[in-house]
C-alpha cells in the first residue's frame, strides 16, 4: 500500500508538470478495464478501475459518465433528433426530388431497432475509494453524486462494473455492418468519465457529433472467441501469445488451449480507447523506421485482388506521406497506427481510424485527425471547425503531396496527371472544394455561426458544410492574410504549444498573432462569431495629372486585408498590398517576381478606398483584387477588370 501511494504521488506531480499550461490545467485518468465479449448474444460485462486525477482548483461534488450506447434505443435524443432534421426540406435537387436533411446514416433506423438489436451501457456497481456511490442513468449520461467530494489536488479511484450490448450498426459503433460486413465496430464502448475543464463538467448527451475525453493511460483486457481478430488503439502487450500478423517477423504464435483469447492492449496519454473484432479480417503491417508500425485490417471476402492491391496501396500511401505530415503539422507520438474496415464512413479515434474502404483522400482524412482530434483534443461539440475543418485542410495537403510523389515515380500515369493538372488549375488550388461548399452554404441561407454548438446546429446541412469546409477556409484564408509560410509557421507552433492540452480558438488566434505580429482577433471574430461575409469590388478607375486612380469598395460587412494585381500592356505587373486596419501589421511579399507597392492601412468605417499607380490609365491592361483566390470572397464577378482599349 505504501508503494502504490508514494507511486500514485509521484505519478500525479508528473502529470502535473508534463501537462501544465498557462492560466490552465487539465484532469487526468488512468483506466484498466477487463471485457469478456460473448458473439453469441452481442453482449459482454467489464470491469474497469479508474484513476482520476482532480488537477483543478475546485472540489468535486459529483462525476458523470458518457454511456454512449444507450442513444441507441427507440425514442433516444439521438432518434428523436434525426427524425425532426429529416422533416426539414433543403430544396429540390437537379432532377427535381426534393432533398430532405437526413443524416442518411441514421434516418429512422434507430427507431426500428428490435430489443435484440439496441444498445445499451448499464453501470451494475459503482465505488469511490472502496466506498459504493448512488448515481442515476440519464439516457446517455451517467450522473454521480458522491459521498464525500474528491478535493483539489488529489486523486479518487472508481471501481465500477458494467453490462452493454452491442446495438446494430447504425452511427459509428455497433455490430454487423450491413456496409463492409464487419463483425463489430467497437467505439464508445465503455462507460467513460465526462471532461472536466476551466468551464466546468461536460456532460454532453450523445444526439449525434463529435466527443470531448480526458487524457490519460488505458490498460485493457478484451476476451473473445479465438477466431476474432482485432485491431484499434494501443499496442499489444501479448502479441506473440495473439498471432494473427502481430507477432515478431518470424516468430510463432503460442496460443493456449481453449476456444477464447484474451487480447491485452495498453495505450499511453490517449483521450478514448477503441477495438474492432472480424474473423475474417486480414492483416498487413508496415514498418517505419524511427516511426510508427502501420497496420491495415480489412476485410475481402470475395477473395478479390483489387480489393487486397487497394488496401496494400493505402499502407504504403501512409509510410510515403508521413514524412511530410511531421514536418508541416508536427511529429506522430505514438509507436502505431492502424487503419480498420469498420463504422460508418470513417471516424477517428486515438491510434486508429474506422474507416469504410481504403480510399487515400477518407483515410488520409481520418488520420490527420489524429493531430487535431487526438492530440491537440479541442473540444469539438464547442469548436468542431477546429478539429473537421483543420483535418480537412489537412487532408487536402497530404493528399496532394502523396498524389505529387506518385506521379513522379509513375510519369506516365495520364489519369493520375490528369487529375493533378484539374486540381492545380483550380484556386484555392487543393482546398476549391471547400470554397465551393462554403459558398453553396451562404446562398442557402442556412448559414449560422461556427461557435454554435455542434448539436445544436439547425440543420445538419449547415452543421457539415460550416464545420468541414468554412472551418478549412478559416486556415487557407489565414494564409493569405499573413502569407502561407508564416501559417505554416503558426500550424507548427500551435502544435508545439498545445498538444495535449485542449485549446480553444482564443487559444489558436494567440499563437497566430504572436508568430505574426499582427493582431488577429477581429479575423476570428467576424469568420466564427457571425455569418458576416466577405464582397470587393472594383468600383471606378481614372486618371489624374498622369497617375492613375484605382477606387474598391467594401460591399460585404467582412474587412479584409486586399491584394490587388494590376497588368500592363507591356507585360509587366505590379501587386498594391492594402492592409486591413484592424491587422496592425502587413505580411511579407509573398511573390518576389511581381514588384508589390504596400498602401496605407484600409479602415472597415469607410467603404471605399482609393489608390493610385504611377502609370497612365491607357497602359493598364487588367486589375483583380486576390488574384489567388484564398479569400472567400462571395461574389468575385466584381473582382477582376479586363480592359481592351
Amino acid at each position: 500500500m505504501k508503494k502504490f501511494s508514494c507511486f500514485s504521488i509521484l505519478i500525479f506531480a508528473v502529470s502535473l508538470y508534463a501537462f501544465s499550461q498557462p492560466d490552465r490545467w487539465q484532469q487526468r485518468v488512468k483506466y484498466a478495464m477487463d471485457v469478456k465479449m460473448d458473439v453469441g448474444t452481442n453482449r459482454f460485462t467489464g470491469k474497469q478501475r479508474l484513476e482520476y486525477f482532480n488537477n483543478s482548483p475546485d472540489t468535486l461534488k459529483r462525476v458523470f459518465y458518457h454511456l454512449y450506447w444507450n442513444a441507441f434505443q427507440p425514442n433516444s435524443m439521438m432518434d428523436n433528433r434525426s427524425r425532426e432534421l429529416g422533416k426539414i426540406s433543403l430544396g429540390r435537387s437537379r432532377n427535381g426530388q426534393e432533398v430532405m436533411d437526413w443524416d442518411s446514416r441514421v434516418r429512422d433506423r434507430i427507431l426500428n431497432l428490435k430489443p435484440d438489436e439496441i444498445g445499451y451501457q448499464h453501470v451494475v456497481s459503482l465505488k469511490m475509494n472502496g466506498v459504493a456511490q448512488p448515481f442515476k442513468e440519464e439516457e446517455t449520461i451517467l450522473e454521480v453524486k458522491l459521498t464525500k467530494p474528491i478535493l483539489p489536488k488529489s486523486v479518487a479511484v472508481f471501481e465500477m462494473g458494467f453490462e452493454a450490448q452491442v446495438p446494430l450498426q447504425v452511427r459509428r459503433s455497433g455490430r454487423d455492418n450491413p456496409q463492409t460486413g464487419v463483425r463489430y465496430s467497437m467505439s464508445q464502448w465503455y462507460p467513460k468519465i465526462c471532461e472536466y475543464d476551466y468551464e466546468g463538467w461536460h456532460p454532453t448527451p450523445y444526439v449525434a457529433r463529435e466527443f470531448y475525453g480526458v487524457w490519460g493511460d488505458y490498460d485493457v483486457k478484451i476476451t473473445i472467441d479465438k477466431n476474432y481478430i482485432l485491431g484499434g488503439t494501443g499496442y499489444l502487450q501479448n502479441a506473440n501469445h495473439i498471432g494473427y500478423g502481430y507477432e515478431a517477423p518470424g516468430t510463432k504464435p503460442l496460443r493456449t488451449a481453449g476456444e477464447m483469447l484474451t487480447w491485452h492492449f495498453v495505450a499511453p496519454n490517449v483521450h478514448d480507447f477503441m477495438w474492432a473484432a472480424d474473423p475474417e479480417y486480414k492483416h498487413l503491417v508496415r514498418y517505419i523506421k524511427n516511426g510508427p508500425a502501420i497496420h491495415v485490417l480489412y476485410k475481402n471476402t470475395d477473395k478479390d485482388p483489387t480489393v487486397d492491391a487497394s488496401w496494400n496501396r493505402l499502407a504504403d500511401a501512409a509510410v510515403i506521406a508521413l514524412p511530410f505530415i511531421e514536418k508541416t503539422f508536427g511529429k506522430y507520438p505514438y509507436k502505431q497506427y492502424s487503419f480498420v474496415l469498420g463504422g460508418d464512413g470513417g471516424m477517428e479515434y486515438p491510434m486508429a481510424t474506422l474507416v469504410n474502404g481504403p480510399g487515400i483522400g477518407l483515410c488520409f482524412h481520418e488520420w490527420m485527425h489524429s493531430w487535431y482530434q487526438g492530440m491537440l483534443g479541442t473540444n469539438e461539440s464547442m469548436y468542431a471547425w477546429m478539429d473537421e475543418g483543420f483535418t480537412t485542410y489537412a487532408e487536402e495537403r497530404v493528399s496532394d503531396y502523396y498524389y505529387q510523389e506518385e506521379l513522379k515515380k509513375h510519369p506516365d500515369n495520364k489519369g493520375l496527371a490528369d487529375m493533378l493538372e484539374k486540381k492545380e488549375s483550380q484556386l484555392p488550388s487543393g482546398q476549391a472544394d471547400s470554397y465551393r461548399s462554403y459558398f453553396s452554404l451562404v446562398k442557402s441561407g442556412l448559414e449560422e455561426p461556427l461557435s454554435t454548438h455542434a448539436d445544436h446546429f439547425n440543420t445538419n446541412y449547415a452543421y457539415s458544410i460550416a464545420s468541414y469546409s468554412k472551418g478549412a477556409i478559416f486556415l487557407e484564408q489565414l494564409g493569405y492574410i499573413v502569407s502561407d509560410s508564416i501559417r505554416d509557421k503558426i500550424l507548427l507552433e500551435y502544435y508545439r504549444e498545445w498538444r495535449f492540452k485542449h485549446p480553444n480558438a482564443n487559444d489558436f488566434i494567440r499563437v497566430a498573432e504572436k508568430v505574426s505580429d499582427m493582431k488577429l482577433d477581429w479575423y476570428k471574430e467576424y469568420w466564427v462569431n457571425t455569418t458576416k461575409t466577405i464582397d470587393y469590388a472594383i468600383d471606378s478607375l481614372w486618371e489624374e495629372q498622369g497617375q492613375s486612380k484605382i477606387r474598391l469598395r467594401m460591399i460585404g460587412k467582412m474587412p479584409m486585408p486586399i491584394d490587388v494585381l494590376i497588368q500592363y500592356k507591356d507585360g509587366s505587373k505590379e501587386m498594391v498590398y492594402i492592409p486591413q486596419y484592424l491587422m496592425f501589421g502587413e505580411k511579407p511579399v509573398e511573390d518576389h517576381q511581381i514588384p508589390r507597392k504596400t498602401v496605407d492601412a484600409w479602415k472597415w468605417t469607410s467603404p471605399t478606398y482609393t489608390f493610385e499607380v504611377s502609370h497612365r490609365l491607357f497602359d493598364i491592361k487588367l486589375v483583380e483584387i486576390d488574384p489567388t483566390q484564398r479569400m472567400a470572397d462571395v461574389d468575385r464577378k466584381n473582382n477582376k477588370l479586363e480592359l481592351n482599349w
